[in-house]
């Protein structure tokens, strides 16, 4: 009997793990996890469960009952690869032989430097379930402020529910503008204005030098780079997060800001690699080095990359060549971005316009299109979504949508 394991308990894995089965792969399948929990849906970690929503919300059709037939080895994570034996070892020393290997480790989330260890009670991250009920339990209990770091989506979302639970927030970013690194000033200035609106104090363009704590170990005050500070006694820090590779290092694959694949998720003959660790040459975006942190790249690259690693050396269905596309909800706006942008792109406002906060927006590169933001504007996003797969022309596109 094959043994195939996956690597990760996310929704990437679980994604691998279901299309396995669904492909016919009848042998034994083994899914590690480095958290106790069964694959849960994270986006409500930052929103609704986060508000206060039942456990419910955060559920995954098929991860609860044993209709996968896995077997799940939960708590403990995977410590090294041996890629020449073709085994994974696991804290606390199991080791598992395997045939196929699917790698869906995610990512890891960053921290403020020089907090020490543990860190001050009141400092927060939101990436697992574990993390958002212990910051819900701190904002049930009525902080005077919360002080967000990283005005990033996850950053932005999670001021968006603290001002929508009542609770003052001050929302900090190094960058000029909210996801200006990404989308450019003028637009991200826009989504900085819509957190103004609903009562953020938003502080753009300053870093934090660190934190003050109180006798009991709490966080009380932070530290800004202008040499502002900042009174709270609940901070939340969303500065991103860096692939999870620690343990692959000296396992013979190919690590640079993921697991590098190829254009097929193909990291080593019988070893595949989806989702937020997963970094791979996309051909729709001519062979772009990309790695994508969102749900729905999780979801798709999980489901390609397990019938890759069925497939073997009989693949034929072509390379993995998404146009990527999230979402963020804050407040009553629901923010969308197909395709992959700079900052440097040219841009075109197309429909509605930044004043009412409503709004699309081209971005283009060599006289292609290669994105649409849209705020509020959902036809015109998923409209031109195929387009940029197609690759429209920026003057067609700005045509087709005006037309």
């Amino acid at each position: 009997m094959r043994t195939f394991v996956v690597v990760g308990a996310s929704l990437a894995g679980f994604h691998a793990a279901q299309t396995l089965r669904r492909e016919g792969f009848d042998e034994r399948l083994v899914v590690v996890g480095a958290e106790p929990h069964r694959p849960y849906d994270r986006p409500p970690l930052s929103k609704q469960f986060l508000a206060g929503g039942a456990d419910s919300v955060l559920d995954l059709p098929g991860a609860t009952g044993d209709e996968l037939d896995v077997e799940w080895r939960l708590g403990a994570p995977a410590e090294t690869l041996d890629l020449a034996a073709r085994r994974v070892r696991l804290a606390g020393g199991d080791a598992i032989d395997f045939d196929g290997l699917v790698i869906a480790t995610g990512g890891v989330v960053r921290r403020l430097p020089g907090l020490g260890e543990p860190e001050p009670a009141g400092v927060h991250v939101v990436r697992t379930v574990d993390d958002s009920r212990a910051l819900r339990a701190d904002l049930d209990a009525g902080p005077d402020r919360v002080v967000v770091v990283g005005a990033g989506f996850i950053g932005a979302e999670v001021a968006a529910t603290c001002r929508e639970r009542g609770l003052e927030v001050t929302l900090v970013e190094a960058l000029s503008a909210p996801m200006a690194h990404v989308l450019g000033d003028e637009v991200g200035g826009v989504l900085g204005d819509i957190q103004r609106e609903h009562g953020v104090d938003l502080r753009c363009g300053v870093g934090v030098d660190g934190v003050d704590v109180d006798g009991a170990g709490r966080v009380g005050r932070v530290r800004l780079a202008d040499g502002s500070a900042v009174d709270a006694s609940v901070v939340v820090v969303g500065i991103g997060v860096r692939p999870g590779t620690d343990w692959l290092e000296g396992s013979g694959l190919r690590l640079d800001n993921g697991v590098v694949c190829d254009e097929t998720c193909l990291a080593a003959p019988g070893v595949v690699a989806a989702g937020d660790v997963a970094r791979w040459p996309n051909a729709a975006f001519g062979g772009e080095p990309m790695r994508v942190e969102h749900w729905e790249n999780a979801v798709t690259m999980g489901a390609y990359a397990a019938r890759r690693l069925l497939a073997g050396d009989a693949w034929d269905e072509g390379p993995y060549a998404p146009v990527p596309w999230f979402w963020s909800d804050q407040y009553d706006r629901k923010i969308q971005l197909a395709g992959r942008v700079r900052p440097t792109d040219d841009t075109l406002l197309v429909e509605g316009s930044y004043d009412e906060r409503r709004f699309a927006v081209l971005y283009g590169r060599d006289g292609r299109l290669v994105g649409v933001l849209g705020v509020n504007r959902p036809r015109q996003v998923m409209k031109l979504r195929g387009q940029i797969e197609a690759g429209i022309s920026f003057d067609e596109a700005a045509a087709l949508v005006r037309g």
